[in-house]
């Protein structure tokens, strides 16, 4: 099936291609057009998502059935738990019949950074940060806000609901990793979708830090988990992607930052978890595990929830 994020991605390619071209080098304009697209694409995607809500609500029986299963489609189909999963353990695998250039070319897949002339203790340090960071980006956000829709939805039907909620953050973040780097014409194009994206992930987040090493072997050091990881997590630009990182470092018990290559420039990322393991292929499928054990509180939590409400 064609995948609600690639209609997004498609929609944001052309927009992106026009916007350049009218543009030129006039940092005003990027920006006014970084606007419009984040706009634009969020609008499109509450739309569409209000259309299938009000169809699922439908006194037909044949709509409402047709409505409900587009409305779970639409819901499983912003969860990136399996795809996640898989591309990370598909690495593990070539890594584990040392083959590193084939892991090297799975890797380039799932990071931003060149992988090129990654060793293999940098391969697992690449494939632990990109589950820990895409761990919030890709489940726990979207099932916040999907969480979040649901509430409103089952107090106020004529509102937007669940899908709605969570189609919007995926757009915003969809545009975040297409056009929200700091280089070339994206430094002003990708501001605006950078900033959105960074304001709907900052609180699902800090529950996640707040959860994780609730499911971690270390819960009895679960304080100076969460200390250390705000103690870390806060020296990173991104107001995210540093604590999430940090999180999942002190509760799999593996160090992470340092040195990244993105095209011809070094980034010196601040490193998680100074005293911290190496990263390994134990500690890869350590962050796996400990990603599926809190899905599994989250989402039990969000039943108590819905049975109360």
């Amino acid at each position: 099936m064609l995948h609600p994020v690639e209609v997004i991605g498609a929609m944001i390619g052309k927009l992106r291609e026009l916007a350049e071209y009218l543009s030129k080098d006039n940092k005003k304009l990027l920006r006014i057009w970084g606007i419009f697209i984040t706009v634009f694409i969020s609008l499109c995607s509450l739309c569409v998502g209000m259309i299938i809500e009000k169809v699922a609500r439908s006194d037909s029986i044949l709509f409402s059935s047709i409505g409900n299963l587009l409305l779970l489609t639409g819901l499983t189909s912003s969860l990136a738990a399996g795809s996640l999963r898989l591309r990370i353990k598909d690495t593990l695998r070539s890594m584990k019949d040392s083959k590193i250039i084939e892991a090297r070319k799975k890797l380039e897949l799932i990071v931003g950074r060149d992988v090129s002339d990654l060793e293999q203790h940098e391969i697992f340090r690449a494939l632990a940060e990109t589950g820990s960071e895409n761990a919030v980006d890709g489940i726990y956000a979207p099932l916040f806000w999907m969480t979040i829709g649901a509430i409103v939805w089952n107090s106020f039907p004529y509102l937007p609901g669940p899908l709605c909620f969570t189609w919007i953050f995926k757009s915003i973040s969809t545009i975040d990793s297409m056009i929200g780097y700091k280089t070339g014409q994206l430094k002003w194009l990708g501001t605006a979708g950078a900033k959105a994206d960074d304001i709907l992930t900052w609180l699902p987040c800090r529950i996640v830090i707040l959860t994780l090493p609730i499911v971690s072997s270390n819960i009895k050091n679960y304080y100076q988990i969460v200390l250390n990881t705000l103690r870390d997590g806060r020296f990173d630009e991104s107001p995210n992607s540093g604590y999430s990182e940090a999180a999942f470092a002190y509760c799999a018990n593996v160090q992470m930052g340092g040195q990244n290559k993105y095209g011809n420039k070094i980034v010196n990322k601040p490193i998680l978890g100074k005293k911290l393991s190496i990263a390994s292929n134990k500690s890869v499928k350590e962050i796996l595990n400990l990603s599926l054990r809190l899905q599994i509180l989250w989402t039990f939590t969000i039943g108590i929830i819905g049975i109360l409400i």
